[in-house]
């Protein structure tokens, strides 16, 4: 995995390098943005160490089934008198049916030993067995099944979360394109400006027209040279909300020490040819593989393990313990179980009136159906994301037709004036005008752009959720 992130970060490095000798401009394409963002930004790789935590916890539960040693050894001595020697060694296993099995040796020797003490060595094999509490479940399965369920409902989460992730990035890089695009489209403007300017002034000089429309062309350009200043610090400003998401190995923020530009377009996108078949992957794809859904299922899955362990404490204690004695250097006889070298015991326990339990398990009960509940409105949530999404990206998309068919009718009415104008039949105000009205649209398809883009990635990330999505 580190060997690929450093492939990554050698790729992405070429990707910003400068465009030529001695010019201080990087260019930064989509792709390569996305990358840096899932690779190295610190949420991301937060998130990462969250699933890894979940896979500890499910360790952690595992430890409860691992078997335990002990050995004791000591001996008392007073007044000459040795009252007892003894070495003790046990193994203790637990299995998944709430079986344990234990098994011992045991030397003791003294003047002063208790009646129950056995002089010398002695095995011991046992076995203690639940017969109805904790039985068909218990707390350690429990702890188990839930761990292994909060691992499959956290991936769920951060999942979710990398994806959001991803969204605000991708937003952010498309916001970023935008502002560099209306930066341009001003300085153009500016730039037509500063050449009719000169237009005017030369054919002032020539006496063709009044010294008025100097003023008017200069007028023009101060205009658009204001213009192009607000929106040149727009896309600085955008370019530091991008930098937030461009991030180094091991978690370093990238110091933008450079002007840096986007290398893609809001105009030329796949999202334009590709957004029909992403709506029909999503309509396609069950709602049960959301990883919301799953996210909820997964909490279902645990609520229900705690369900049935509260219905064991409904049920009585009743423990079955037999233990196999067979003292050292003797000859070894199991059966018959109940005649000779042997101890047991029968415990039975049970709270009179398990108010406790009753209540702890309609508990357990009530947020099954709460969680139920949950359920069901996020996948109505869900469905009617995605249908606002899908009409947000139709929508646009129809007005982009009709506002780029808007902006080449005011482009030939522009071009149409300057030629009345060349012909003495119009004046610099309506150039101006047209040229005003012509910007504002192209302005606005740029904004329209953006929002259909927005949409699709709404529609792009929301398909990245669910778990069968097509990375």
């Amino acid at each position: 995995m580190k060997r690929q992130n450093s492939l990554v970060l050698l790729l992405i490095l070429v990707c910003l390098a400068p465009l030529a000798k001695g010019q201080d401009t990087l260019k930064l394409s989509h792709l390569e943005f996305l990358a840096v963002v899932k690779n190295y930004h610190p949420m991301a790789f937060r998130y990462r160490l969250q699933n890894q935590i979940a896979k500890a916890e499910i360790q952690s539960a595992r430890g409860n089934f691992d078997p335990t040693f002990a050995a004791k050894n000591g001996a008392k001595t007073i007044d000459g008198t040795d009252y007892y020697k003894e070495n003790n060694v046990t193994l203790g296993i637990p299995t998944w049916y709430g079986i344990d099995l234990n098994g011992s040796y045991n030397y003791i020797d003294g003047q002063k030993l208790n009646n129950s003490e056995t002089r010398g060595g002695l095995y011991q094999f046992g076995i203690t067995l639940p017969l109805a509490k904790n039985f068909l479940y218990d707390k350690r399965r429990a702890l188990l099944d839930q761990a292994r369920f909060a691992l499959q409902m956290t991936e769920a989460e951060q999942l979710l979360l990398t994806n959001d992730l991803m969204l605000e990035a991708d937003n952010a890089y498309w916001q970023w394109v935008k502002t560099y695009e209306v930066f341009q489209l001003q300085s153009r403007a500016v730039k037509i400006n500063q050449d009719r300017l000169l237009f005017i002034k030369k054919t002032f000089q020539y006496g063709e027209i009044a010294a008025i429309d100097t003023t008017e062309a200069l007028t023009q350009l101060q205009s658009f040279e204001i213009e192009q200043k607000d929106a040149y610090i727009e896309f600085v400003k955008a370019t530091q909300q991008l930098s937030l998401f461009l991030w180094r190995e091991n978690q370093q923020p990238y110091d933008v020490a450079q002007l840096i530009i986007p290398s893609e377009t809001l105009t030329n996108n796949v999202a334009y040819s590709n957004y029909l078949t992403l709506i029909a992957e999503i309509d396609s794809a069950s709602l049960s593989n959301h990883a919301s859904v799953l996210y909820y299922f997964q909490k279902q899955q645990i609520l229900e393990s705690e369900r049935r362990l509260k219905f064991q404490s409904l049920l009585p204690k009743v423990d079955f313990t037999y233990n196999f004695f067979n003292k050292e250097n003797y000859r070894t006889d199991f059966f018959p179980l109940f005649q000779n070298n042997y101890q047991y015991g029968l415990k039975l326990e049970i709270p009179i009136f398990l108010r406790q339990a009753r209540a702890d398990y309609r508990i357990a009960k009530i947020k099954i159906q709460q969680n139920q509940l949950d359920t069901d409105y996020k996948r109505q949530e869900i469905t009617a994301k995605i249908t606002t999404y899908k009409n947000v990206v139709g929508n646009y998309n129809d007005q982009i037709t009709l506002a780029a068919q808007n902006a080449i009718n005011y482009e030939r009415l522009l071009k149409a004036e300057e030629t009345k104008f060349s012909n003495g039949e119009s004046s610099l105000f309506l150039i101006n005008s047209r040229e005003n009205k012509l910007i504002d649209v192209q302005e606005k398809l740029i904004e329209l752009r953006l929002k259909f883009l927005q949409g699709y990635n709404q529609l792009k990330w929301t398909r990245a959720n669910f778990n069968n999505a097509i990375n």
